[in-house]
């Protein structure tokens, strides 16, 4: 299996392409565990139950028109958006698969840093309308 070091991942959020500004990101991704265990069962057992899923992103801070600071704020609480994540900026393909989905911000700290140093913020997108995320590799 090949190994990859992260270097240019792409982030797209609401049509906004913010892939210069990431500083790391981390998608999160989990079938949640339903316990179905009942009286005269010999050991505990568990059923899948709904998908939950949400990306946490670091950010480079930028306050000047469509980047981070402009894109993120009015998303806040509000409205849902389509959101694309991938490994690379390359073109999608079996070895640059794409997560695409419909999120929501409902936490972003638009000041994060300390004296001298870059200015940063962390965002997490959560699901935004019920729907799963999903994988494609075309």
């Amino acid at each position: 299996m090949a190994k990859m070091v992260l270097k240019a991942a792409y982030l797209n959020l609401n049509s906004v392409d913010l892939s210069d500004h990431v500083e790391s990101i981390t998608i999160n991704y989990e079938g949640k565990e339903v316990d179905a265990t009942t009286m005269g069962d010999a050991a505990e057992w568990a059923l899948p139950g709904l998908k939950n899923w949400s990306i946490d992103i670091d950010w480079a801070q930028d306050y000047a028109a469509g980047k981070v600071d402009a894109t993120i704020w009015p998303l806040v609480g509000g409205a849902t958006f389509a959101v694309e994540a991938r490994p690379s900026t390359a073109v999608v393909s079996a070895t640059n698969p794409k997560w695409t989905g419909t999120g929501r911000i409902f936490k972003y700290n638009p000041i994060a840093g300390s004296v001298g140093q870059l200015a940063k913020a962390k965002t997490t997108v959560a699901p935004g309308d019920g729907t799963d995320l999903v994988r494609a590799t075309a």
